[in-house]
């Protein structure tokens, strides 16, 4: 065969074989796209196209066809073929740069994305494993933002009190604070900002300007998790002491039933989710505290439960196996002793769950004879440091020191003032002394016109209202009579009343529909009753504890008071005036104190409230039981 020949069928096979490499993609001539491109737009094109061709990789017809071409090409090509050769390799790069950037365009208006990789065009449909990354490398919604339930103030950094600060702050308001060896010490928060609790629950300070001491030295420990002690004066602030941390413990741990919609029907039958138990002395405090932490966890779906004695049982077992209806389930149980007690031993009131336990008023507990009755109550709850224990009084006697030893856990203990009763220092104490006990009712009504005090009032009234005590049940109905003959707009609460009735008449008293309350001491604990601007002590109490704890229902949150207080030195009143003249004293109110130097200064042992002056408190070790064979 001549040289001619061979090299005409060389030419061919090459044209063929890089046919077979290049497809053709549309039908305009080869050529033609690299018409109007400058020189350095193609090179630009050939990069691309390089780029284009290592992501994207050659199929297995590609694969033999380069091999192919490896192989046959010669070295002895001419200068012409090789110009040739060139010019074809230009123009399919030309074509491949070409449907490249029309491929990038289509990517760019479907979904625009700049660090995704470009396809060419002869490469398959991506798997699901590269469509996964594309999505993964979208902007989107954070899914760790978009679950959590956690308000702003649980997340932002908070800036606790310098030590400064908490320095004056303690000395200012006469705080110890006691603190184990295990624990940091105690920062007082000074400030509603500093508290680190969902915004929901900041709703309860919107009335006040600062944290009362009781509650800027129980939050820190309390929202820890620590046992707390709290000993504060009346009207201290104590139930939002041991609410708000209550409430924030809950809500850290809400379980999947309250996530639902109100028309959701909680379980009847389960009574496991209660996890709060509030113990309290009065019917009328455990419905005041029940109140309060109700509407703290309404916007939680968190309902709370009042059980107390003198009502009928049904509605409160109710309530305790419904939730309250309206989709919410029972957290919080709110009650006095005996009932609380009976519920348990009936089976309808599960404590096993409880690990948040507050016992209030707990020397008044006490001194009532309940110590049998709370420890037998603790022993239905989470035992050890599985439950949180808050026990808050007005005075840390060697029973509450018993008891918080028994069963707390290394607790922190928080005194405003001083461990022993105090009175409020925000309350004008005023003493009437009398010769002839008949004057009373004449120096009631002269009082209450010099407080300018109006006959009948509106509800919702902005008045001051004044609380009256009496010493017993007939003495405060027999002055009720009076105060309404004269056209007072008057109401009663004491122990011959229903509690229906009872629950009505403080009501009433709270909004101001009436203006005037006559009380016995059942109202004396615990109550925050708004805007009392007087309290009047038509007889005094049998202890001087009793005369503290009616005085403080004035002053309260903050604000001030006045108190006066009628003395006739008849019956047990003699043998009290040394101690109310000590009172006096340490309230600086010596001018009043003066005016009982008529009677004994001598002050009377206490006596306990159950067993009277033998009762001992100051014995340590446990009985021996003895037993008779």
């Amino acid at each position: 065969m001549s040289k001619e020949l061979q090299d005409e069928l060389r030419k061919k096979s090459k044209k063929s074989k890089k046919d077979k490499r290049v497809l053709p993609i549309e039908d305009e001539p080869i050529g033609a796209v690299d018409k109007g491109l400058s020189s350095k737009h193609k090179r630009k094109q050939r990069k691309e196209s390089f780029k284009d061709e290592e992501v994207t990789p050659a199929t297995e017809a590609d694969q033999p066809a380069l091999t192919t071409l490896d192989k046959d090409e010669l070295p002895q090509s001419s200068t012409k073929q090789k110009d040739k050769k060139k010019k074809r390799k230009e123009s399919s790069k030309g074509d491949t740069a070409t449907l490249n950037k029309k491929n990038r365009k289509r990517k760019r208006d479907t979904r625009p994305d700049a660090d995704s990789p470009e396809s060419n065009t002869d490469s398959p449909e991506p798997s699901k494993k590269q469509k996964k990354k594309k999505r993964d490398r979208l902007p989107g919604p954070d899914p760790h933002l978009s679950v959590s339930t956690a308000s702003p103030a649980q997340t932002a950094s908070v800036t606790p009190a310098t030590p400064a600060d908490a320095s004056a702050f303690i000395e200012k308001h006469s705080i110890t604070i006691h603190t184990p060896p295990s624990l940091p010490p105690v920062i007082p928060v000074t400030s509603f900002d500093q508290l680190c609790i969902p915004d929901a629950l900041k709703i309860a300070f919107r009335d006040f300007k600062e944290p009362t001491p009781i509650q800027a030295c129980a939050w820190p420990p309390a929202l820890e998790g620590h046992d707390v002690v709290g000993i504060a004066e009346t009207g201290s602030g104590k139930t939002l002491a041991f609410g708000i941390p209550a409430l924030a413990r809950l809500i850290s741990v809400l379980p999947p039933s309250t996530n639902n919609s109100k028309k959701s029907k909680p379980n009847l039958k389960s009574t496991s989710a209660i996890s709060v138990l509030v113990v309290a002395p009065t019917r009328e405090l455990a419905l005041q505290t029940h109140d309060s932490l109700s509407s703290l966890g309404a916007p939680f779906n968190i309902a709370s439960v009042a059980i107390f004695g003198g009502v009928d049982k049904a509605p409160q077992i109710k309530a305790l196996m419904s939730g309250n209806g309206e989709g919410r389930v029972t957290r919080i149980v709110v009650g006095t002793p005996g009932r609380i007690l009976d519920l348990v031993n009936e089976g309808i009131c599960d404590l096993s769950r409880v690990n948040y336990l507050v016992l209030d008023e707990a020397d008044r507990m006490l001194d009532k004879g309940f110590e049998n009755d709370i420890r037998t109550i603790i022993s239905h709850t989470m035992q050890g440091p599985d439950r949180q224990t808050m026990m808050f009084s007005a005075t840390w006697p060697e029973a509450v020191r018993r008891l918080a030893s028994t069963f707390q856990q290394n607790p922190v203990r928080v005194t405003v003032g001083s461990d022993d009763l105090t009175a409020n220092s925000r309350v004008e104490q005023i003493v009437e002394v009398f010769d002839d006990p008949r004057e009373k009712d004449s120096r009631l009504t002269r009082n209450l016109k010099n407080l300018s005090h109006k006959k009948t009032s509106t509800k919702g009234s902005p008045e001051a209202r004044i609380l009256v005590f009496a010493l017993y049940k007939k003495e405060a109905s027999r002055v009720e009579s009076t105060l309404h003959r004269l056209g007072y707009t008057v109401g009663a609460l004491h122990g011959d009343m229903s509690q229906s009735a009872r629950m009505e008449a403080l009501e009433k008293f709270k909004t101001g529909e009436t203006g005037l309350l006559v009380a016995t001491d059942v109202a004396a604990r615990g109550l925050d009753i708004p805007n009392v601007g007087a309290v009047i002590n038509y007889t005094f109490p049998l202890t001087i504890e009793d005369y503290i704890h009616r005085i403080g229902r004035t002053g309260r949150g903050g604000r001030s008071g006045k108190s006066i207080t009628f003395f006739t030195g008849e019956n047990h009143e003699r043998a009290l005036a040394g101690e109310l003249a000590r009172v006096l004293r340490e309230s600086n109110f010596d001018e009043m104190a003066d005016r009982l130097k008529q009677f004994p200064m001598t002050i009377k042992k206490k006596t306990h409230g159950s067993y009277g002056a033998f009762f001992r408190d100051d014995i340590k070790g446990t009985a021996t039981k003895i037993v008779f064979e």
